[in-house]
């Protein structure tokens, strides 16, 4: 159960603020935060902050506009408005908490207390440390823009505002973690997205209980979906602002979280997961075949090997021309078992690669490839074969714009695989019957998964199966239920 926070009003006293600073925060014993006596018209003023999170120039300046107070008025004024009025910032806030005070110098602003006032200024000089944006190596494009989501949330809000220039673009924050205290923002047009699906997003954030989200989106998704052991993706993540754009004009709601380069996507579907940026960065045409082709790599990911493993074990169910397919040589190892290792060997090097420098990387791909695999079917270790359709399965994987959905699909297909050695021809067609079933019995966030195929959506569908020109999209998605399903005003 949530523990109540009780909130405490900010002493008149600065030696107070500091004496609780020290005591709480850890002043004085923690060498980034920091603090700034002044004497500034015989009253004292301090200053909070966290070095490595505030630009150092901001604050040098605000200090000699607070200092030169003392040299052109007089010591009657009231204080607080002159501070007020020489605080040359863009942002500046005012609290009467002193938790939220504590927060929000620990998230990268800088806190100033005065002397007999009961009201902080809390002013906006974040400088995180990070990189610049770039194109993110999971959703390169041959042709598009090279910029990406970064760690910092204030940049990738900027990113997605720089596309759309709306007056009723939302971003709603929210601080998840009672230690951690992250900042995550609802992104979504507030005349577009279902309030429905905002309001159980915001009640799933408020409801989170726990010290702190390292993990970030992800422990947010695990929050907010529970997905369980369930291994197909529910939401869907990109790191490219451009798509993420794109999902919020169809009304979406997209989550972001401080400190990760991926934001959330909901709600989703299996085929949101196989669309990539590159389908519409080219025609129609091109981008129908490109998603075709995507296609016919997820479907071999998963039925390739079951597939060739039922015709290996049951020949006769292979017409006279097919007669070649399967194994001539005789191996002492079953098929079954060299198509796990096979298929292991190759997660092996996928993990491997994940945790190896670039340079080294490739040569180690060059040396699994020509030696362990040549070898492997010298001593007689595997068939080539083997090695043929666990490659060609493997490129499928390979092909899945979304992570998450591979690997979801490699263990879909281990089951068939262990289904189809045990029982043949029935439990390929039962377990492939009950794949379809689980998929279509799954939801994300009151979502069918399968939409537009199951339920049947005729004009959903056809938007699936081809890349439509985008003057010709005219609808937003019915499965978002959109306030406004035009994209485009009707007759334009």
């Amino acid at each position: 159960m949530t523990q109540k926070v009780e909130k405490w009003p900010i002493p008149i006293s600065v030696n107070e603020i500091e004496h609780y600073m020290k005591q709480r925060v850890g002043l004085g014993v923690s060498f980034d935060l920091g603090i700034r006596k002044l004497k500034i018209l015989k009253k004292d003023v301090h200053i909070y902050y966290v070095n490595g999170l505030t630009d150092t120039m901001y604050i040098i300046q605000l200090i000699k506009e607070l200092v030169g107070i003392n040299y052109h008025e007089k010591t009657t004024a009231d204080l607080f408005k002159l501070i007020d009025n020489r605080l040359v910032n863009q942002s500046v806030e005012y609290t009467q908490e002193l938790d939220k005070l504590v927060t929000q110098v620990l998230s990268g602003l800088i806190g100033v207390v005065v002397e007999g006032e009961d009201t902080a200024f809390i002013i906006d000089v974040r400088s995180y440390p990070g990189r610049s944006p770039m194109e993110p190596d999971t959703e390169k494009v041959v042709r598009g823009a090279r910029d990406g989501f970064v760690e910092n949330i204030v940049m990738n809000t900027a990113l997605t505002r720089r596309r759309i220039r709306d007056e009723r673009l939302r971003f709603e924050m929210h601080q998840v973690g009672k230690r951690s205290k992250t900042d995550v923002a609802l992104c979504y047009l507030q005349d577009v997205a279902d309030p429905d699906l905002i309001n159980i997003l915001r009640k799933e954030l408020k409801a989170i209980d726990i010290d702190g989200i390292p993990m970030a989106d992800k422990t947010l998704e695990e929050f907010i979906v529970k997905q369980g052991f369930n291994p197909y993706p529910i939401v869907r993540y990109t790191e490219r602002a451009d798509v993420a754009a794109a999902h919020v004009l169809e009304g979406h709601v997209v989550i972001f979280c401080d400190t990760s380069p991926s934001v959330i996507i909901t709600p989703t579907t299996f085929f949101h997961h196989v669309q990539h940026a590159e389908e519409f960065r080219e025609s129609p045409a091109m981008g129908t075949f490109v998603r075709w082709t995507r296609f016919l790599g997820v479907f071999t990911s998963i039925f390739l090997l079951p597939l060739w493993l039922l015709l290996v074990l049951e020949p006769s169910l292979l017409p006279a021309k097919l007669a070649f397919i399967g194994p001539n040589d005789q191996t002492n190892i079953p098929i079954i078992l060299q198509l796990f290792m096979a298929d292991f060997g190759i997660e092996f090097l996928r993990i491997a690669a994940i945790h190896t420098p670039t340079p080294l990387s490739t040569a180690m791909g060059l040396i699994a490839a020509v030696l362990i695999g040549q070898i492997a079917i010298d001593v007689g270790l595997f068939v080539p074969e083997v090695i043929l359709y666990v490659a060609v399965a493997g490129i499928g994987t390979f092909t899945t714009p979304s992570y998450e959905l591979s690997v979801a699909n490699k263990i879909a297909r281990m089951i068939l695989m262990l289904l189809t050695a045990f029982f043949h021809l029935p439990g390929f067609m039962i377990g492939a019957t009950v794949w379809l079933i689980f998929l279509a019995h799954m939801r994300a966030l009151n979502t069918p998964y399968l939409w537009p195929f199951l339920p049947f959506e005729p004009k959903g569908f056809l938007q699936i199966v081809f890349r439509r020109a985008i003057p010709g999209s005219v609808l937003r998605p019915s499965i978002v239920h959109p306030r406004n399903r035009y994209r485009q005003p009707p007759g334009n």
